[in-house]
């Protein structure tokens, strides 16, 4: 099944709709690399607060970016995330990097420098393995725009807290559900008003609510989807 997926999937969303295993399952099923773009602004989040910088500081959060020696791996089964040669995969999902990441993925030169971090690493791939699956908030509208398939994933934001908050509790994390639903909130509302690349659906994204879908029907439809664009190869897998 190695190199079924020719070409880039981008898929975009709020957190909580299942975007991450999504897209790792999907790109595990045919047979491409996958990036997570979200966890390279976490990385550099974990940066500025383990450096003892405001956030909100963005000429110094900017100077800091610079420097960062951020690595991210690109298998779905094992994705490597390092900060300076430290693996940060557990790090970059506590509650302060959360609570802060909206900050310093606001700041301009962070989303300018990532961004063209982030389409270097989709063009390696492409010029390689052949298919990558790329997830954050702006790829479709900004990362990989020429993307042959966009999707956009919702779900309703008491779903999204619920889903959020078993996930915490998974990894060890105290959280409740009230607490995840004012974190989603907010996050859906930084996001989405930033100056800078806002989290928004691309206008010929297809959306798919998974508010009631198991992961597995989702990762069919999208599937399904990438054959219906002549993306697949002969090779892949569709259906369960």
């Amino acid at each position: 099944m190695t190199g079924a997926l020719r070409g880039v999937v981008a898929l975009d969303g709020p957190s909580g709709t299942g975007k991450t295993t999504v897209a790792r399952k999907l790109a595990s099923r045919l047979g491409a690399a996958y990036l997570d773009t979200g966890a390279m602004y976490r990385m550099v989040t974990l940066a500025v607060l383990r450096a003892g910088m405001d956030p909100a500081d963005a000429e110094a959060v900017a100077r800091l970016a610079d420097d960062a020696d951020l690595s991210i791996g690109t298998s779905p089964e094992r994705p490597d995330v390092r900060l300076g040669g430290e693996d940060v995969a557990a790090d970059i999902r506590g509650p302060e990097v959360t609570k802060a990441v909206s900050a310093v993925s606001s700041v301009p030169h962070v989303r300018e420098l990532l961004v063209a971090r982030q389409r270097r690493i989709i063009d390696e791939v492409l010029d390689g393995l052949g298919g990558i699956v790329v997830e954050g908030r702006d790829i479709g509208t900004v990362v990989a725009p020429d993307s042959p398939l966009k999707v956009y994933l919702t779900a309703s934001a008491d779903i999204r807290a619920s889903r959020r908050s078993n996930q915490d509790t998974a990894a060890g994390r105290q959280s409740t559900v009230a607490d995840a639903l004012a974190s989603v909130e907010r996050r859906d509302h930084l996001d989405s008003t930033r100056a800078t690349s806002p989290l928004r659906a691309a206008e010929d994204a297809v959306h798919v609510d998974t508010s009631e879908l198991s992961i597995d029907q989702v990762i069919v439809a999208l599937a399904e989807l990438a054959s219906h664009r002549g993306l697949l190869g002969c090779n892949a897998e569709v259906a369960t």
